[in-house]
């Protein structure tokens, strides 16, 4: 996938200036297909030199005209095709999946700190999307297909900030306890030898 065919699909959700483009993947496109200001306006303008959008300008009272894109006919067609290739499994490199696997090797504590931070973070993100889910598709059963679309990558989204809460939780609360039987072995371990220094004097 390039950052073309994410913005075919959001043109013909609703045409749109490149101003209005780079706020969309700001608050949903962005979750899950992250582009700079600077990339949307780079690749508008190929997609326009290449016949794929039409531009329209509307003059705006008080401001800049703005430039709004449409799909052409060959921007649909690419679309089209796109959408009709199959899909490759998408590869799942995760740093923090690493971390996680070389703790024994370093700072456990300090990367545990750093995971309960990350699984706060994951719990805002599933709040604001759920949030979203509340206010903008409040009756899922009533959804045109096109809407119905966007409200199932909005739930992909819930089950997977769902999916690393979950995780983060089931590696926090083992290591945690893992901590906390450690801690009692030692001091256990400690009070034994103690008192068997005590019996040899």
């Amino acid at each position: 996938m390039a950052l073309e065919h994410a913005l075919l699909v959001a043109l013909s959700e609703r045409p749109a200036s490149g101003l209005e483009l780079t706020r969309r993947f700001e608050r949903s496109l962005g979750f899950f297909w992250q582009a700079t200001h600077q990339q949307i306006y780079r690749v508008l303008a190929r997609m326009e030199a290449d016949g794929w959008v039409t531009v329209e300008v509307v003059e705006q009272e008080g401001r800049p005209d703005k430039r709004v894109h449409t799909p052409s006919a060959a921007g649909r067609e690419v679309l089209a095709e796109w959408l009709a290739t199959p899909m490759p499994v998408e590869a799942f490199r995760s740093e923090v999946a690493v971390k996680l696997r070389g703790a024994s090797y370093g700072d456990r504590e300090t990367l545990l700190d750093h995971l309960a931070d990350a699984r706060a973070d994951h719990a805002l993100r599933l709040a604001s999307y759920e949030r979203m889910e509340r206010e903008q598709f409040p009756d899922p059963a009533a959804l045109e297909p096109g809407v119905r679309d966007r409200w199932l990558v909005l739930r992909g989204g819930i089950r997977l900030e769902q999916f690393w809460i979950d995780w983060l939780t089931e590696y926090l609360t083992a290591h945690e306890g893992f901590e906390a039987r450690s801690a009692r072995t030692s001091t256990t371990e400690g009070a034994a030898r103690t008192s068997t220094t005590e019996r040899d004097r």
